[in-house]
C-alpha cells in the first residue's frame, strides 16, 4: 500500500486560497479515477477537486468552512501497491498520525481568532495581512470596513500598514471620548426594519453576499457617471436574421448579439486605451491586454462574469464561440477561476431582460463598465441623397458607467460613440 498527499490543485494565476464547501467522499470510501472528492469555492465561482488516483479515502486533513491555501494537503489516499510511477504521481512521504488541521487562517497566532472568529465576510485576505491584523488585535468587523487599492479592491500590506499608523494617532488619547466617525455614523444610518408575521427571512448565500460586498466596495471606491448614446444596429439585425440558421446547422450552436458587442467594444478600446486601466492609489496601469468579461446570469438569479482574454486577438468566429462556450459553463457551474479573474473591461446585457438602457456598477477594479440595452424598432430619421425620410429601425441604447477620477465625460463619451460608430457601420456582407 502506499499513501497519496492530495493537493489542494493550483486554480488560476491570481487565485491563492479556496474555502472547503463539501466533502463529497468520507473516510472509508473507495474512490475511482477522476471521482471528485470535494468541493470548493473561491471568490469567484464553486468548483470540483477530482481524485487523480483510485483508492480509498483515509483522512481529510480540513473541515467544511476551513480555507486552503493553494499546494495545501486536503486529503489522503491510500492507494494499491507501491510503484507510485504506475498512476503518474510522485510517492508521498509517510503522512504522520495528526489531528485535523486547523482552517488557515487561524494558524499565524494565538491573536487571530480575533481576525477570523466572525465567519460571516466575504473579502479576501492574504496571509500576510491577517497575520499584521492578528498581531494588531484587529478585529474582522473593522477589516471590513477598509478599502484596498489592490486587485478587486483588495487590502494589501501597505493599506494596513498605513492605516495602522492613522489608527494608532487616534486611539492614543484614550482618557477623551474618541472623535466621531465614520464607522459609528454608518451604524446609526441604518433603517430600522420592521419584521411582521407573514415575512419572510431569507438567508444571503454565498455568492449574494460576495456580490452584495463587491457592489458596495465598487460605490465606495469610485465615482460613477453614466453617458447614453442610441444606436441603430439595423444592418446587425439582418445580417444576424440572414446567417443565424446556417450558422446553427453547420455549427451545432447559435450566434447572438453578444459577440458583435464585443467584437465593436475591442475595437474602441485600442482608439481609446484609457478606458482600459486601473487605479492603484495614485497610480493609472494601462493594460496591456483586453480582457472583456461578460455578465451571465446564473439560474439562481446571481451573476458571475466569465472573461474573454485577449478579445482583440479573436475573430467574430472565435469570439463567437469563446461567448458560447463561457456562457454554457457558467450556467452549469463548471466555469475555473481563472476563467472569471483577469477582466479589464465588461458588458452587461440588461436587453436581455427587456430593458431599454441601465446604470450598471463598476466591476472594480476596472474603470468602464457598458450596458446594452434591447433592441426595439423605432421610427428614425435617415438622411438621404434625396432628403431626409422616415423609416422603421432596429435601435439599441448603450449605457458607459465610469470612474471619473480618472474618466472624464469627453473620454467617456467619446469611447461609447465610437462602439455605436462601429455597430452602425457593420458590414452586412461579411462571412463568418
Amino acid at each position: 500500500m502506499a499513501q497519496y498527499e492530495l493537493l489542494l490543485p493550483k486554480m488560476g494565476e491570481s487565485v491563492a486560497e479556496a474555502t472547503v464547501i463539501k466533502w463529497v467522499k468520507q473516510p472509508g470510501d473507495m474512490i475511482a479515477l477522476d471521482d471528485t472528492i470535494l468541493e470548493i469555492a473561491t471568490d469567484k465561482v464553486d468548483s470540483e477537486v477530482p481524485s487523480p488516483v483510485a483508492g480509498k479515502l483515509v483522512k481529510t486533513l480540513f473541515n467544511v468552512d476551513d480555507v486552503v491555501q493553494v499546494g495545501t494537503v486536503i486529503a489522503i489516499i491510500e492507494t494499491e501497491g507501491g510503484n507510485a510511477e504506475s498512476s503518474n504521481q510522485v510517492e508521498a512521504t509517510p503522512v504522520k498520525e495528526a489531528p485535523v488541521a486547523a482552517p488557515v487562517q487561524n494558524q499565524n497566532s494565538q491573536n487571530s481568532t480575533e481576525v477570523t472568529a466572525d465567519n460571516s465576510s466575504t473579502k479576501f485576505y492574504s496571509p500576510l495581512v491577517k497575520s499584521i491584523a492578528a498581531q494588531e488585535n484587529i478585529p474582522l468587523s473593522e477589516l471590513d470596513q477598509l478599502v484596498g487599492s489592490g486587485s478587486e479592491g483588495r487590502l494589501t500590506k501597505d493599506d494596513l500598514l498605513a492605516y495602522l499608523k492613522n489608527r494608532g494617532q487616534q486611539s492614543a488619547p484614550s482618557a477623551t471620548p474618541a472623535p466621531v466617525s465614520a464607522a459609528p455614523a454608518k451604524e446609526v444610518s441604518k433603517p430600522v426594519i420592521s419584521v411582521s408575521g407573514g415575512d419572510e427571512i431569507v438567508e444571503m448565500d454565498r455568492m449574494r453576499k460576495i456580490i452584495a460586498d463587491h457592489m458596495v466596495m465598487s460605490k465606495q471606491t469610485s465615482p460613477h457617471v453614466t453617458s447614453f448614446v442610441e444606436a441603430d444596429v439595423t444592418n446587425i439585425v439582418q445580417w444576424r436574421d440572414k446567417i443565424k440558421n446556417s450558422f446553427e446547422k453547420r455549427e451545432n450552436e447559435k450566434i447572438t448579439f453578444t459577440p458583435i458587442f464585443i467584437e465593436a467594444v475591442a475595437k474602441a478600446i485600442k482608439d481609446f486605451p484609457m478606458i482600459n486601466i486601473s487605479v492603484s492609489g495614485n497610480q493609472i496601469i494601462k493594460k496591456k491586454d483586453i480582457n472583456i468579461g461578460m455578465a451571465a446570469a446564473l439560474p439562481s438569479g446571481n451573476l458571475i462574469v466569465p472573461v474573454i482574454k485577449n478579445a482583440d486577438q479573436l475573430n467574430l468566429f472565435g469570439i463567437t464561440k469563446s461567448v458560447n462556450d463561457l456562457a454554457n459553463r457558467a450556467r452549469g457551474g463548471k466555469l475555473k477561476p481563472d476563467e472569471t479573474q483577469g477582466g479589464t473591461f465588461t458588458i452587461t446585457n440588461v436587453g436581455s431582460f427587456g430593458n431599454v438602457m441601465g446604470t450598471p456598477i463598476i466591476n472594480q477594479p476596472q474603470v468602464a463598465i457598458l450596458a446594452v440595452g434591447a433592441i426595439k424598432k423605432k421610427p428614425a430619421v435617415l438622411e438621404t441623397a434625396h432628403g431626409d425620410v422616415i423609416a422603421i429601425r432596429h435601435m439599441m441604447f448603450l449605457s458607459l458607467s465610469y470612474d471619473h477620477r480618472v474618466v472624464d465625460g469627453s473620454l467617456g463619451g467619446m469611447f461609447v460613440r465610437r462602439v455605436a460608430d462601429y455597430l452602425e457601420n457593420f458590414d452586412v456582407k461579411r462571412e463568418l
